[in-house]
C-alpha cells in the first residue's frame, strides 16, 4: 500500500508553519487512521471552544478571581466539568485515542492528545500554555506571568490536576521506574517537533502491537521526514517492507542502516541488533537471486 499522496508534504508543512498551533499537524498525523478527514471543521470547532474558554475564564476574572491558578481552575471547569473531556482509562491503546478528531468528537484520548486539545483551547483562553514532553506521560504548563519566571504543571489526562515536583518524581517512578532519573530538565518546553514525533511515535508502536504493518509503515515515513537522521527509523521501516514482503525497499533500508551504523564503534547491543538485520538481508537477497 503506498503512502498516502501529500501526507509528508502537509506534515511538514503543518510542523513549520508560524506561530505555536499544533493542531493542523495533528490532524494530518490523524489521516493515518482516516485518509479522508478533513481539517477544517475540527479546527473550527477548536476555536469554538477557545472563545467559549476564554469567555468563561474571563467571567471568573471578572468575579475577582484572576491569579494565575484561578485561571487554571477556571479552564479545568470549562474543559473537564462543562465540555466533558477525560482521559481514556479503559481503552488506553485504542488508536482512536492519538487522532485529535475523535479526540474532539468523543472527549477522551491519552495525555498527549488531551494536553494538545488543553494547549489549544488554553492558549485562545488567553493562557500562556506549553507541553511538556515528560517521560511515560505527556503533561502541560502554564506560566504564571510573562517573565516565566514560575510555573504550574497540569496533567490534562487527570481533568487538569496540579502537580509538585514531587508529584512528577512518582509520575517518573510510575511510568519508567528507575530508567531515567528525575531531574526538572525533564519538565521543559517541549517543540512543536517533539510533540508530533512523540504522537507519531504513540501510532506507530499501536500499529506494530496490531500488526497493521501498512500504517505503521506509513508512521514511520512521517517519522523520518520529522527526523531523516533518525536511523532507528530507518531500521524500522526497512522491517515493516520485509514483512510486507517489500523486498527491494527492505533491502534499500536495512542495507543502508547497517552500512550506517557500522561506521564507528558499537556496544554489544547494537552488534546483536546489526547481526539479526544482516540475517535479514541475507534472507532477502536469496528472495531476489530466487525470481533471477
Amino acid at each position: 500500500m503506498a503512502m498516502q499522496k501529500g501526507l509528508v508534504d502537509a506534515l511538514l508543512a503543518a510542523s513549520n508553519a508560524p506561530g505555536a498551533d499544533l493542531a493542523p499537524a495533528a490532524l494530518v498525523i490523524a489521516r493515518l487512521e482516516y485518509p479522508r478527514l478533513e481539517p477544517a471543521p475540527y479546527l473550527e470547532r477548536l476555536a469554538e471552544l477557545g472563545e467559549a474558554a476564554r469567555r468563561h475564564v474571563e467571567q471568573d476574572s471578572a468575579a475577582g478571581a484572576a491569579s494565575p491558578h484561578a485561571r487554571i481552575r477556571a479552564l479545568n471547569e470549562f474543559l473537564f466539568e462543562s465540555e466533558h473531556f477525560v482521559g481514556n482509562r479503559e481503552r488506553y491503546e485504542d488508536p482512536r485515542n492519538s487522532c485529535l478528531n475523535e479526540v474532539i468528537d468523543r472527549r477522551t484520548g491519552i495525555p498527549i492528545t488531551l494536553s494538545l486539545v488543553y494547549m489549544e483551547v488554553g492558549r485562545r483562553a488567553g493562557l500562556n500554555v506549553e507541553g511538556v514532553n515528560f517521560p511515560g506521560h505527556f503533561l502541560v504548563h502554564v506560566l504564571e506571568d510573562e517573565t516565566a519566571r514560575g510555573k504550574v504543571i497540569v496533567d490534562a489526562f487527570h481533568n487538569g490536576a496540579l502537580l509538585s515536583e514531587q508529584d512528577c518524581r512518582r509520575l517518573l517512578q510510575k511510568h519508567v521506574g528507575s530508567e531515567v532519573a528525575f531531574s526538572k530538565s525533564l519538565l521543559a518546553p517541549a517543540t512543536r517537533n517533539q510533540v508530533i514525533v512523540r504522537m507519531l511515535l504513540n501510532l506507530k508502536r499501536l500499529y506494530v502491537h496490531m500488526r497493521s504493518f501498512p500504517q505503521a509503515r506509513d508512521a514511520t515515513e512521517l517519522l523520518l521526514a520529522m527526523t531523516p537522521s533518525a536511523l532507528s527509523e530507518l531500521r524500522d521501516r526497512g522491517l515493516l517492507a520485509f514483512h510486507l514482503n517489500d523486498v527491494s525497499s527492505a533491502l534499500r533500508d536495512l542495507q543502508t542502516y547497517l552500512k550506517l551504523t557500522g561506521l564507528g564503534e558499537v556496544d554489544k547491543e547494537t552488534r546483536d541488533e546489526r547481526q539479526q538485520i544482516w540475517e535479514h538481508v541475507k534472507t532477502l537477497r536469496r528472495r531476489v537471486a530466487a525470481l533471477n
